[in-house]
């Protein structure tokens, strides 16, 4: 058996076993380069060579985290959720509840939706916006699966139909030139009016999953240091209010500039420690809770790296693709499901749908072509190959991030409560849509 298959296989079962996944992504490199013909030498080599890939967001991350826990120490985030807390009211099935569980929803949908673009800071916002709402969103009793389900579809989504910010790296930059290299010819205008019918897909795991899977409430523990007296008002200290709005401008406006979010999130905490908010007796510790925060997923990208590295090297991938020819016959409708498959194996094991574009493209295009795939059918296999496993991958940041924020108090499983609930919920309709988009355009 093809050892990208094997390798992949085996981190989701080790995942799913509940061992670390930074144990089962190091265990599954190890096996895929010795079944992919590489000897241990080659393999460690090879793993270390890319864990140097996962480094720079890795640092990310931990800045990130003590920006978090600086801003959380500022007060501003105490005095947004003490606001939405007393819009509950005293009644718990109130008209006024379900105005606040929607407009909590919406309000973090759009917010996933425009960190790819608007404000195009990807999962910065999570640490920031998302453990400070817990408190609420444990008294609502909203089912932190949903929540993980929208900030994936915001992450994932976004960039798949609109051309900017990271959807304009995907689509375009990526994309579109692997296409156009590999001898498609398309163009600008072809690739998001391509991608919308899988798009739709996503949109509909969406809905099943606001309106079905978790529309019951769930029961989560209130923690102490998160209990919020609804009557008392906070007190505001107009002061770290201004400097926490500054922190954050300045953190967006030197990530934007500088293109890199460890500069964005470190002028951010700089501008707290320096501005006499944060005692400088406390400011070491700050730093250290929020790096601890965010290490398990650094950590988690940094073995991702070495994980894809591995396999890079062995060239399985390159013959997992190739070996379809031989079982696809003449069948065309069987050519788009297994490409779909196979894009799908690929992404879960690396972690990334940008960097999985330029492993696929190179053979699924003349592959498509060779079958009668049309320009647009041809954009859609191969931009929802690799979108698909974005969603539902231990290894993908679109679950990593949503659970640094929906974790931060204990109460949310990465595997249990983000990996399968956006894969199932995503991964699924994906396939149906990718398919059906490859065989009507």
């Amino acid at each position: 058996m093809n050892a990208v298959v094997i390798a992949v296989c085996l981190m989701l079962a080790l995942s799913f076993a509940r061992i670390n996944v930074v144990i089962a992504l190091t265990i599954s490199a190890l096996v895929a380069g010795l079944v992919g013909g590489l000897d241990l030498n080659q393999t460690i080599a090879a793993f270390n060579d890319g864990l140097g890939g996962g480094a720079q967001i890795a640092l990310s991350y931990a800045l990130l985290g003590a920006f978090a826990a600086a801003l959380s120490h500022s007060g501003l985030t105490t005095l947004i959720s003490h606001s939405i807390i007393k819009k509950l009211g005293k009644e718990p099935n109130s008209t006024n509840t379900n105005v606040v569980r929607w407009t909590l929803l919406i309000t973090i949908l759009a917010m996933a939706v425009s960190s790819q673009n608007l404000l195009p800071i990807h999962i910065a916002f999570i640490p920031i916006l998302i453990p400070p709402l817990l408190h609420v969103l444990s008294t609502l009793k909203i089912d932190r699966r949903l929540i993980a389900c929208l900030l994936t579809f915001g992450l994932v989504t976004t960039y798949m139909i609109l051309p900017i910010g990271f959807g304009g790296i995907f689509l375009n930059d990526i994309l579109l030139a692997n296409l156009n290299n590999n001898g498609l010819q398309a163009v600008h205008n072809q690739i998001p009016k391509a991608m919308l019918l899988p798009a739709l897909g996503m949109v509909c795991g969406l809905l099943f999953a606001m309106f079905v899977s978790y529309r019951k409430p769930r029961e989560y523990q209130i923690i102490s240091s998160q209990v919020i007296n609804e009557t008392a008002e906070p007190g505001i200290n107009r002061k770290s209010i201004v400097i926490s709005i500054i922190a954050i401008l300045a953190t967006l406006i030197v990530q934007l500039q500088t293109n890199s979010m460890i500069f964005g999130a470190l002028a951010g905490f700089i501008i707290f420690r320096f501005s006499g908010i944060i005692k400088r007796s406390i400011g070491q510790d700050l730093f250290n809770q929020g790096v601890h925060m965010m290490a398990n997923i650094g950590f988690i990208m940094i073995a991702a790296a070495g994980f894809a590295a591995v396999l890079k090297s062995t060239g399985e991938v390159s013959t997992l693709v190739a070996s379809l020819g031989d079982i696809i016959g003449d069948n065309k409708a069987l050519a788009a499901i297994l490409m779909l498959v196979v894009g799908l194996l690929i992404t879960m094991g690396i972690g990334s749908s940008f960097s999985t574009i330029p492993i696929i493209a190179t053979i699924y295009v003349p592959l498509a072509l060779s079958f009668g795939f049309s320009i647009p059918a041809t954009i859609a296999l191969v931009g929802t190959a690799a979108a698909l496993g974005d969603a539902g991958s231990p290894a993908s940041d679109s679950t990593l991030g949503p659970t640094a924020g929906l974790n931060a108090d204990g109460q949310h499983d990465h595997i249990r409560d983000s990996v399968i609930p956006t894969f199932m919920h995503y991964n699924i309709p994906l396939l149906g849509f990718g398919w059906i988009a490859a065989m009507v355009l």
